[in-house]
């Protein structure tokens, strides 16, 4: 396959504390397969096995366009660090690491596209993608490429995130703060509807226009507001109704959605934003359980801006539970 934009991982970011290598004490760093994907093929998945692959999206040119701070071109080399030390739960199920996108000369539009592209090839090879950022401007390449490989499937989009990301491009082009606007625009013109879940919208980080925008789509929201136990049977009855409603859902996470004490190393932080406690694990498992995840991501980890790891570690955490719910979901 060949591919524009595209570095394979780097041989030293897998490292680790080694206890054996039997079964019972191995890591994610002795067990993922790193892939050149523009020489080799992913691994052939077995009957009775499934598989992940890992693909970083190199970039923070969106969020440059939309005026916040650069840095999240580095989340993805963060993020495989801070999960290289997890315990391995999922027996002989593949994780494969199918390296990078990268946009290191402002053509994000050039790489999207070829992410797009690595998604459908992910997918074709019978993986699941998930897919670590870089700045949100991954959502639009992430579904896109999704939507393509999906053909007459209706294709859900649930979003934890305090903003829409509604906006309309300016001059500066597409951004990290346009990615479901351009979305909902290619799927008018393709004559498919528009299935948009928001989870956390925070009142002070979007405008009213915003708000007009996702009530003239029918984009469905709950705000970070109604993340209470109190609101919990409303909440887990919200994402299974929309799961419902679509024949496979993309997830994809923005690190912004959670309080800045959880995650300092974001480019907008929120200081009330969600708790990454057992309500929102209890949503989060809801998406990962339903069995039609086709695709997953975690954005807008900015390692420079991070505090003790403190955004990596979560990040690494959501990464974490999509793995081990996806292959339990769907355990031989």
């Amino acid at each position: 396959m060949t591919l524009l934009h595209y570095r394979p991982t780097a041989d030293n970011v897998w490292q680790g504390r080694v206890d054996g290598d039997t079964p019972d004490v191995r890591r994610w760093h002795q067990v993922v397969r790193r892939v050149d994907i523009s020489k080799d093929p992913l691994p052939v998945l077995h009957p009775g096995h499934k598989g992940i692959a890992l693909l970083g999206f190199a970039c923070d040119e969106g969020v440059r366009r939309n005026k916040g701070r650069t840095g999240a071109a580095e989340g993805p080399v963060a993020l495989r660090k801070a999960c290289a030390a997890f315990p391995v739960h999922f027996g002989a199920h593949i994780l494969a690491d199918a390296g990078d996108i990268v946009c290191d000369d402002g053509q994000l539009e050039s790489a999207q596209e070829a992410l797009s592209a690595t998604v459908q090839h992910i997918l074709q090879a019978g993986y699941l993608p998930l897919l670590l950022g870089g700045g949100h401007e991954i959502a639009f390449a992430h579904e896109r490429g999704i939507r393509r490989h999906a053909g007459t499937k209706q294709l859900g989009i649930i979003n934890f995130d305090a903003h829409f990301d509604l906006r309309e491009p300016d001059a500066a082009g597409p951004s990290s703060g346009t990615g479901f606007w351009q979305t909902a625009q290619e799927r008018r013109e393709e004559g498919k509807p528009f299935h948009y879940l928001a989870l956390g919208i925070q009142q002070n980080s979007n405008t009213p226009r915003l708000f007009q925008t996702a009530d003239a789509l029918g984009v469905e929201h709950l705000p970070a507001s109604v993340f209470q136990l109190k609101y919990q049977e409303r909440l887990i009855g919200a994402i299974k109704a929309f799961i419902q409603r679509n024949d496979q859902v993309y997830l994809t996470t923005c690190l912004d959605v959670f309080a800045a004490a959880y995650a300092p190393g974001v480019s907008a932080t929120a200081y009330n934003g969600l708790i990454p406690d057992a309500l929102f694990l209890d949503c989060f498992r809801t998406v990962l359980r339903s069995g039609k995840l086709a695709g997953a991501d975690i954005a807008e980890l900015n390692p420079t801006l991070d505090a003790d790891q403190r955004t990596a570690k979560l990040a690494a955490s959501l990464v974490f539970e999509i793995v081990m719910n996806y292959y339990a979901t769907f355990a031989a």
